[in-house]
């Protein structure tokens, strides 16, 4: 396992969490977007332990860690087990002890626009808009229902347009960006259901 990374104040970081189970080009092509669209200084992939909206378990953290490692070759984007260390299983403990530990840090939360269909099943999640900017990447097939979605309603209000994705990490939250992006359909659960990453 590596150390924690290394952010400075005023430095705006993209958090990007999930089990990577397996690391595909889709998430490597949301890292280069999000990277350059939200005007990030850093990306860190946050590979989870596990899910727990999953009820089956994913492949070995250790597996997963060198398959991102191996995926990804960006100055820009860091890969971290850094919710091990943190002792964290949730996304809002985790971010709440990375505020603690990194101040005068601005992180923006990265999520494909499928889980902010589903967001207001995370844990706490209205004090995770609350207390960090969130940047929203449309993928296929989930541009509505994400519009739709439970939290896009109660936040509409403090809805960023696209255009203005760059100053997202400047915000105070909450505060949320939707951007439209070049369509990957690459998806771990294909990869796996086609025998091509073994868990």
């Amino acid at each position: 396992m590596q150390g924690f990374p290394v952010a400075k104040k005023g430095q705006v970081v993209g958090l990007l969490g999930g089990s990577f189970d397996p690391p595909h080009a889709g998430h490597v092509h949301i890292s280069k977007t999000a990277l350059t669209r939200f005007e990030l200084d850093q990306l860190w992939w946050l590979v989870s332990p596990g899910n727990p909206l999953k009820k089956r378990g994913p492949a070995p953290l250790k597996e997963r860690m060198q398959a991102c490692r191996a995926m990804v070759k960006h100055p820009k984007v860091q890969v971290t087990d850094i919710e091990v260390r943190l002792q964290t299983r949730f996304t809002a403990e985790t971010i709440q002890k990375l505020v603690r530990r990194y101040p005068g840090v601005r992180f923006v939360w990265l999520m494909g626009a499928d889980n902010l269909d589903q967001f207001d099943r995370w844990q706490d999640w209205q004090w995770i808009i609350e207390t960090v900017p969130i940047g929203v990447m449309a993928r296929p097939g989930d541009r509505i229902s994400a519009r739709m979605s439970r939290a896009a309603r109660v936040y509409r209000q403090h809805k960023l347009s696209g255009r203005a994705a760059s100053v997202l990490g400047q915000q105070e939250a909450p505060s949320w960006c939707f951007i439209n992006m070049p369509m990957s359909d690459a998806s771990s659960t294909a990869i796996r259901e086609r025998g091509e990453w073994q868990s």
